[in-house]
């Protein structure tokens, strides 16, 4: 009897040791809580998940090897993240719910080589301004454009600078806006390009409030911002804070960004991987994390769980004319994002 309960005792200890792991790296609260809950509780798998704030902490971990199973990257690094060879490809047969993502996103997707075969679309959203209308038309003493020129014209940046300016910590997102809003392409432009215009916009960089990716949402709802750059969903957060402020697409257009789903080339459990990845996007829990997260769901605009969805939620959606006035932001050459994050650092000094 001994014996018997001893191996008892060793089998259950190798099971406990032996419970599946899944290590899930994404952005900060970018899915909802209870999803991975439910996801843990019917799989039997543990997940175990790590936060970033910045897209460089994910190029980061990734170049230094860091081992995760899945990884969250938005559009915009997979063409390099592919070119290292950093991503596995990706077995769409082995996602039962591949075939209920929005085939928009799929062909916008596909402008990027090889991203359809290394990614699948997660949550999406545009990147425009959020306005205080009173607090900032008080202060700009007119009424006022739907441009970006309220925070990249120097003259229109500083009658508004007392209310309160602010813009994400984001290289890519700020500086493609900057060159679409001056009539260029950021992927299209020369490193001392680059380099130069970002200096230019130096002057703005002691003007702004906030310079971050998260504090800004309580900045303006407390009314202490009364124009930022924002992304979506950012941007809702602060809507529901505070009903006075409005997200706008400018009239020189919004960048659309598309974060993905995607396995890393040293994951250790793939297998693993794709069950987590087709829990994510499932219909129903793809609804439950752009509820969570205030940014728009994977799932085509016509399907019955996207219509009753936007009837609750009708700021997170774009209309068909405000996609026509977006584009999809760009992806860039190492050397271009070399000099991009150099100038984006010494535009951040700038404040100091």
């Amino acid at each position: 009897m001994k014996y018997l309960l001893c191996v008892l005792a060793l089998l259950a200890s190798v099971g406990t040791q032996a419970q599946d792991v899944l290590r899930f790296y994404s952005w900060k609260d970018y899915f909802d809580p209870q999803v991975l809950d439910d996801f843990q509780n019917t799989s039997g798998i543990r997940v175990e998940y790590h936060a970033y704030t910045t897209s460089a902490e994910l190029l980061q971990a990734m170049k230094k090897g860091e081992a995760y199973d899945v990884v969250v990257p938005s559009h915009f690094m997979l063409q390099q993240l592919i070119a290292d060879q950093a991503l596995m490809p990706i077995d769409t047969k082995q996602l039962s719910n591949y075939k209920h993502l929005d085939p928009w996103l799929l062909s916008t997707l596909a402008g990027i080589p090889s991203a359809n075969r290394h990614a699948v679309p997660y949550l999406w959203g545009s990147i425009g301004l959020i306005v205080n209308p009173q607090l900032a038309q008080t202060t700009y003493g007119e009424a006022l454009p739907n441009s970006w020129g309220l925070l990249f014209d120097e003259q229109q940046a500083t009658r508004l600078a007392t209310c309160g300016l602010g813009m994400p910590d984001a290289a890519e997102e700020s500086a493609s806006l900057l060159f679409n809003y001056q009539g260029r392409r950021l992927s299209s432009s020369s490193t001392r390009q680059i380099g130069r215009r970002l200096q230019a916009l130096r002057p703005l960089a002691g003007q702004l409030r906030a310079l971050d990716n998260w504090e800004h949402i309580d900045e303006l709802a407390a009314g202490r911002l009364c124009v930022a750059m924002s992304w979506s969903g950012h941007a809702v957060r602060a809507i529901e804070l505070n009903p006075e402020l409005s997200y706008q697409i400018p009239q020189e257009g919004a960048a659309i960004y598309i974060d993905t789903l995607a396995i890393p080339t040293n994951a250790a459990q793939p297998e693993l991987a794709y069950r987590l990845i087709n829990f994510l996007i499932a219909a129903e829990n793809a609804i439950r994390n752009a509820q969570a997260t205030k940014f728009y769901a994977p799932l085509p605009s016509t399907s019955a769980h996207m219509q009753a969805f936007v009837k609750s939620n009708p700021l997170q959606i774009l209309s068909t004319e405000q996609r026509r006035r977006s584009y999809l932001l760009e992806s860039l050459k190492p050397e271009q994002k070399q000099a991009l994050d150099h100038a984006w650092e010494q535009f951040k000094a700038a404040r100091q």
